[in-house]
């Protein structure tokens, strides 16, 4: 058997996103993930995946047939640069605006978040929370 590795996060293990158009998710979510340095994982037919996120059409056997509803997702960009370059990548893949970059301090000091809607009108964000120190850059779970 062929060792496994997979890098996780704090508290979600994955999230499935049910698309009406997955040539549009895939274009809009490829160039997102690009802008965030955060590699697509595997395609098929009918899903794609990047790290705990997967995206399929309602013909896949996880989706039993269901689109999902508008979910909101956030991403952690490592600079404020970064968030520029997302919220660009995703208006440019496809996205509409939904939130230009800039300081939420209603959120806390030095929260810098861009909003768009992808193509199926999830709320995605990417936000970079100022300055700070991981003790992990994520969890390796090896099996």
């Amino acid at each position: 058997m062929e060792t496994q590795e997979l890098h996780r996060g704090r508290l979600i293990d994955h999230i499935q996103l049910v698309v009406r158009d997955l040539a549009a998710a895939r274009r809009f979510y490829t160039g997102i993930f690009t802008s965030l340095n955060i590699p697509i994982g595997g395609t098929a037919d009918d899903y794609f995946w990047a790290d705990e996120l997967f995206v399929s059409t309602s013909a896949s056997e996880a989706a039993q047939g269901e689109l999902t509803g508008r979910q909101h997702l956030a991403f952690q960009a490592e600079s404020r640069a970064m968030v520029e370059s997302f919220y660009k990548a995703a208006l440019a893949s496809g996205g509409r605006d939904n939130g230009a970059p800039g300081e939420r301090a209603q959120y806390h000091p030095g929260y810098y978040a861009a909003f768009v809607l992808d193509p199926n009108g999830n709320n995605i964000e990417a936000v970079y929370h100022g300055e700070a120190r991981r003790s992990a850059a994520s969890v390796r779970i090896t099996f």
